[in-house]
C-alpha cells in the first residue's frame, strides 16, 4: 500500500487543516461542547469536505476510498480534536452496512450518510461484558413477519446523535444485528459526556419491533462484520491520536521556544530537548503503526487483521500517554489550568486507551490470534 499523498488526499488534506483552522479552534470546540449536543452544522461542513461519505462506496453516492486516505483524514481531524462522530458513524457504522448484504438498509441509509443527512452508531456493549462482542442481556425474537428486540446498550458512542443504531442481540442463540431508527417505540436514551468531550450514551429496548428488513445480518457473517467495523474503527482512531499528538507536539515545541527562564529560552535547555526528542519519536512510532493497521484492513486473513490493528491499538495508546503527559508536564503549572487547550488534547489521547478496547484486551486478543 503507497501512503505517498496522491494529489487528491494532498486537496483534502488541505482543505480539512484550512477548516479545522478557522471553525475547529479551541473556542469553537468548547461552545459546541457546552450545548451537549452535536452540532448539525458542523456535522454538515464535515460532509460537505466528503468526510461523511468517504467510505462509502460510490454505488450509494460515496467515494469508496481506501484506509490510505481513511488514515490521512482522521489525522487531519485528530489535529482539530474533532468530538463529531465521524469514527462511530463515518468508519464503523459505514463500513458495517457496506460489507453486509442487506441491500434495502445499504440503499437507504448509505446514501443519506454520504450526504450528510444521518448519523449512525454500533451498540453493541453491555455492562459486565468489557469488550466482548457477544451479547448478554440483549436478546430479539421473531414476531410474525418481523422481530422484536429487548435489552440494554452502554457506552454507545455517540448515541443521542444518531438517526439509527446497529444493535446486536442474541437471536436463536446467535449474534445478529438490527438497525433500529432513532424513533422506534421501546427505545430510550440516557445520553452524557466523557471527560474528553465526547458524548456516549445507554439505550434501552423495551420490546421494539423492526421489520424483517432491519435484519443485517446473522451468525458467522455478523460476527466477521462487527469485527470488521471494529478493525477499521480502531485504525481510525490511531489516526486520530497520531494528529492530535502532532499538533500536541508542535505546540508543545512554540511554547517551550518563546517562554524564558533564567533568562534563556526553555527550548535551549538540554534536559527539555531531550523531552521534545521523546515526543516527537513516539508521534512518529505511532504514525508507523497506524500505517501498519491500515495496510492491515486490505488483508483477506481476518484473525492476522485483526492481530496488527490490536498490535497497533496497543503501541499509540502507550505513545498517546506518553505524549500527553509530557506536554503537560512541559507547559509547568499552566499545563495543568483548563484555559489551554493543551489539557483537551491530553484527556483524548488518555481515553485513546480505553476507547474500542483497552491494552490488556487488545494483549489477550493478539495472544488468542497468535494460538
Amino acid at each position: 500500500m503507497d501512503f505517498a499523498y496522491s494529489e487528491e488526499q494532498r486537496m483534502l488534506t488541505d482543505s480539512l487543516r484550512r477548516v479545522m483552522s478557522e471553525n475547529w479552534t479551541f473556542k469553537h470546540r468548547r461552545a459546541r461542547q457546552a450545548t451537549g449536543q452535536m452540532d448539525k452544522q458542523a456535522w454538515q461542513s464535515l460532509a460537505d469536505l466528503g468526510v461523511a461519505g468517504l467510505m462509502v462506496p460510490e454505488a450509494y453516492g460515496g467515494f469508496g476510498e481506501s484506509p490510505a486516505t481513511m488514515l490521512t483524514v482522521h489525522q487531519e481531524l485528530g489535529r482539530g480534536l474533532v468530538s463529531e462522530p465521524v469514527i462511530p458513524s463515518a468508519v464503523m457504522a459505514v463500513t458495517l452496512l457496506s460489507n453486509s448484504s442487506n441491500e434495502s438498509l445499504k440503499e437507504r441509509w448509505l446514501s443519506a450518510h454520504a450526504e450528510g443527512e444521518a448519523v449512525l452508531s454500533i451498540a453493541w456493549q453491555e455492562e459486565g461484558e468489557r469488550y466482548s462482542i457477544r451479547p448478554l442481556c440483549t436478546h430479539a425474537e421473531r414476531s410474525g413477519s418481523g422481530f422484536v428486540v429487548s435489552g440494554r446498550k452502554t457506552l454507545v458512542w455517540h448515541g443521542a446523535a444518531a438517526s439509527a443504531l446497529i444493535v446486536s442481540a442474541l437471536l436463536e442463540g446467535e449474534i445478529a444485528l438490527f438497525l433500529i431508527e432513532r424513533s422506534a417505540n421501546g427505545l430510550s436514551m440516557a445520553d452524557y459526556p466523557t471527560f474528553d468531550g465526547m458524548r456516549t450514551a445507554t439505550v434501552g429496548l423495551d420490546k421494539v419491533s423492526v421489520g424483517a428488513e432491519a435484519l443485517i445480518a446473522k451468525g458467522a457473517e455478523a460476527e466477521a462484520l462487527i469485527n470488521l467495523a471494529l478493525d477499521f474503527g480502531i485504525t481510525a482512531l490511531c489516526a486520530h491520536a497520531s494528529g492530535a499528538m502532532e499538533y500536541l507536539t508542535e505546540v508543545t515545541i512554540q511554547y517551550l521556544k518563546t517562554r524564558q527562564q533564567f533568562g534563556q529560552y526553555l527550548a535551549n535547555f538540554q534536559v527539555l530537548q531531550h523531552r521534545m526528542g521523546d515526543m516527537l519519536i513516539q508521534q512518529e512510532m505511532a504514525l508507523s503503526m497506524t500505517y501498519v493497521a491500515a495496510q492491515a484492513l486490505g488483508q483477506s486473513n481476518a484473525a492476522e487483521r485483526s492481530r496488527l490493528v490490536s498490535m497497533t491499538k496497543v503501541e499509540v495508546a502507550a505513545a498517546a500517554r506518553l505524549v500527553g503527559e509530557a506536554a503537560v508536564q512541559l507547559h509547568g503549572g499552566m499545563g495543568m489550568t483548563d484555559e489551554l487547550e493543551v489539557g483537551d488534547y491530553f484527556k483524548r489521547l488518555t481515553y485513546t486507551d480505553l476507547l474500542l478496547g483497552d491494552t490488556l484486551h487488545h494483549l489477550q486478543r493478539m495472544q488468542d490470534m497468535e494460538s
